[in-house]
């Protein structure tokens, strides 16, 4: 005990003989020790904390209800049904805008290529020429013009003269008896040409039938 207190007062007499700056060193060092320690300990709280919360999350998640995970199951399908439809809605609205464009416009092709041959009869219409033949060939050159525009919009013109009366093509207006076996049933003569579009009849050929 006696020694005890001996290395104390000789402590204390050792420290009371440091210079202040040194003690305060001291004293700052110890004071930074005892804050590491205690960060440190709330560091670990901290984890604690956290470890808990998580596991009481995954508790709460393991512990749900076939009814909650149900209504969970419901309110995802009824999200994916309401963006469905409102995508279903959109796609509505984007192709009836198109259809009407395209009725709106569609000619627009039919109408610039024949545009050329309007010029032509313009032009025809100014010419002072009394000469018949020139007249006369002039109109044809236009009317052959007016032909190949026509087929390369897939307008085409049927023959029939010589062919099987065909109720989906031709259109009797007249039977025409006493034309022989040969010519019975066909096409003898057309009243009126008739024309398909794309293979697909948009007028039928006004005809007379043997008989």
């Amino acid at each position: 005990m006696e020694e005890t207190n001996k290395a104390e007062r000789k402590i204390k007499v050792e420290g009371d003989n440091l210079d202040p700056k040194e003690q305060q060193a001291e004293a700052c060092t110890a004071q930074n020790d005892d804050t590491r320690d205690q960060k440190a300990g709330d560091e670990a709280q901290d984890e604690a904390q956290t470890d808990g919360a998580e596991t009481a999350a995954g508790q709460s998640k393991e512990s749900k209800t076939p009814l909650e995970e149900a209504q969970e199951q419901v309110a995802r399908l009824k999200d994916q049904l309401l963006r469905t439809a409102a995508e279903f809605d959109n796609y509505k609205k984007r192709t009836l805008k198109e259809k009407t464009e395209l009725i709106l416009n569609g000619g627009a092709k039919a109408i610039t290529a024949i545009l050329p041959i309007l010029d032509d009869f313009e032009r025809a219409l100014a010419d002072t020429s009394d000469d018949p033949a020139a007249i006369k060939e002039g109109t044809r050159v236009i009317f052959n013009k007016f032909l190949k525009t026509l087929e390369s919009l897939g307008v085409k013109k049927m023959e029939v003269d010589g062919r099987d009366f065909d109720t989906d093509y031709h259109e009797a207006i007249a039977m025409v008896p006493g034309m022989g076996d040969d010519k019975k049933g066909k096409v003898i003569d057309c009243v009126q040409t008739g024309y398909t579009l794309n293979d697909k009849v948009i007028r039928h050929a006004k005809v007379a039938v043997g008989q």
